[in-house]
Formats: C-alpha cells, structure tokens, sequence
C-alpha cells in the first residue's frame, strides 16, 4: 500500500494518491472523515497490474482518520502518517496528517 502526497502551490489542497495492491479483491474503497466514512464515495479504480488507485482532493493543514475496504473488509496501510483508536469501531484508524 502507498500513499503520496502533492501538495498544489496555487490552493491550500493536497491531491493525496491511494494505490493498494489488492489482485484478488473485486473492490476497494478508502473511506474516512473526510468522506462521512461514505463506502460507495471513494472507490479505487481497479488496474492492470491488480492495484487499486485513486486521487483525492484534500485541503491541507489537516488531519484525517481513514481505511481502505477490500471486499468488505476493513484494513489499515501501514504508511499511515499515525494511528488512532475509535470506540465506535473498537479498532486503529489511520491517520493522515496535511
């Protein structure tokens, strides 16, 4: 899994690059806070070599907690920038710091 980061000069916005290597799944999504958790917002597209990818606009100077959800199955990247703990999940988040 990967996780890049570009911040835009112009704009206080960050297009942050999702790539998770997945050739099994059948879908990817990466969901957080900074889409509602939404599983249908954020889906990856799938790519020759079996990696799932996807770009988001972020505004920077910010912090969000996320995962991906590989067929329904909520994972981790282990180059988050941090981990947090949620109750609601009983579970680490993520953590991408802008």
């Amino acid at each position: 899994m990967a996780i890049k980061k570009q911040y835009l000069k112009s704009k206080p916005v960050c297009k942050v690059t999702f790539s998770v290597p997945a050739k099994e799944a059948n879908s990817v999504a990466v969901v957080g806070t900074f889409n509602e958790w939404d599983t249908e917002a954020t889906e990856l597209k799938k790519l020759k070599n079996g990696t799932f990818k996807g770009t988001v606009d972020l505004a920077s100077e910010a912090s969000y907690e996320f995962r991906y959800v590989v067929d329904g199955n909520y994972i981790n990247d282990e180059q988050a920038d941090a981990f947090a703990w949620n109750d609601f999940a009983a579970a680490e988040n993520g953590v991408l710091n802008l």
